[in-house]
């Protein structure tokens, strides 16, 4: 009878010890994408920002929905999908999580998908994926927050202001503007305006975005990479892109500077710039993270 007991109460222990070594208090960290990526299928379902582990062993992230694909020869819908270390999908994890991006937007367009980012991101991993792991959350942030301003936060695809529409035609250029005069009106996240805008971000995109320049309005995806290709390559009015200026400590201010600068900065418009402020620092509280100096343009 004690031999019973004393059996009894070493399985109970057992039992126990399996049970936290199964699930450790405050150790276990969150699934990424690849840990429960599923093998490609030809002929299955994929949305846009679903992540597959294809017949080589490597990743792939859906840029568009589409019927199972073949990642390797339909590169329109997928792109690459590296998976160790830290940052966004080029190098493993983007810091804002959906939930805190749910946070941020709580309004949003239902457009503006947080899939549509994921999938956007692996066009430039630089992004939210250089420096430190503080550098990245501002970044994160920086951008969101000039993205919210733009938009009101997430709500407007397309510039409101119809009375702009016809002066963002610069005849100047040897393309002209063959998508109509009126056509390249402010879209997206950072509303990317201009002809010339339209034709350089589908370049560098691999997108004929001067003859289709609706497509940053009725694609999440391709809509959330013109941002992200301003944000990463240009340096409108300012001496830096927004990137840069983050990466390199330069501060929020600069960001600003470089994407309407010649409107709000050096007191021109102490209001809006006021606003985008408000919003990085609401953001960066979100994503955990001081927002460091330099605020203001």
């Amino acid at each position: 009878m004690r031999r019973n007991r004393f059996v009894t109460l070493l399985l109970a222990v057992l039992a126990l010890i399996g049970a936290a070594v199964l699930v450790p208090s405050g150790t276990a960290s969150a699934a990424g994408p690849c840990d429960n990526a599923p093998n490609w299928t030809a002929g299955s379902w994929y949305q846009a920002g679903a992540v597959v582990r294809y017949t080589d062993g490597k990743y792939y992230i859906a840029e568009h929905d589409n019927p199972g694909y073949d990642p390797l020869i339909s590169t329109w819908y997928w792109d690459p999908y590296a998976c160790q270390g830290g940052g966004n999908p080029g190098t493993g994890k983007f810091p804002v999580t959906e939930a805190q991006f749910q946070q941020m937007f709580p309004g949003r367009n239902p457009f503006y998908t947080y899939n549509g980012l994921i999938a956007a991101l692996a066009a430039y991993p630089g992004f939210a994926g250089t420096g430190s792991d503080q550098v990245k959350r501002q970044e994160a942030a920086a951008f969101l927050a000039n993205v919210d301003h733009e938009t009101g936060g997430l709500v407007h695809i397309v510039e409101q202001n119809t009375a702009n529409y016809p002066h963002y035609c610069d005849r100047n250029q040897p393309y002209g503007c063959p998508a109509g005069q009126a056509a390249y009106y402010g879209r997206g996240p950072l509303q990317l305006s201009w002809n010339f805008n339209y034709k350089a971000a589908g370049d560098a995109l691999g997108i004929n975005l001067l003859n289709n320049p609706s497509l940053v309005q009725t694609d999440a995806a391709v809509s959330w990479k013109t941002a992200l290709w301003y944000w990463n390559t240009q340096r409108g009015p300012g001496t830096m892109t927004p990137h840069d200026a983050m990466v390199n400590s330069r501060g929020f201010g600069q960001t600003i500077r470089s994407i309407n600068g010649a409107v709000e900065c050096d007191g021109r418009n102490p209001a809006q710039v006021q606003s985008r402020v408000n919003s990085y620092q609401r953001f960066a509280q979100v994503l955990g993270v001081a927002p460091g100096g330099n605020l203001y343009c």
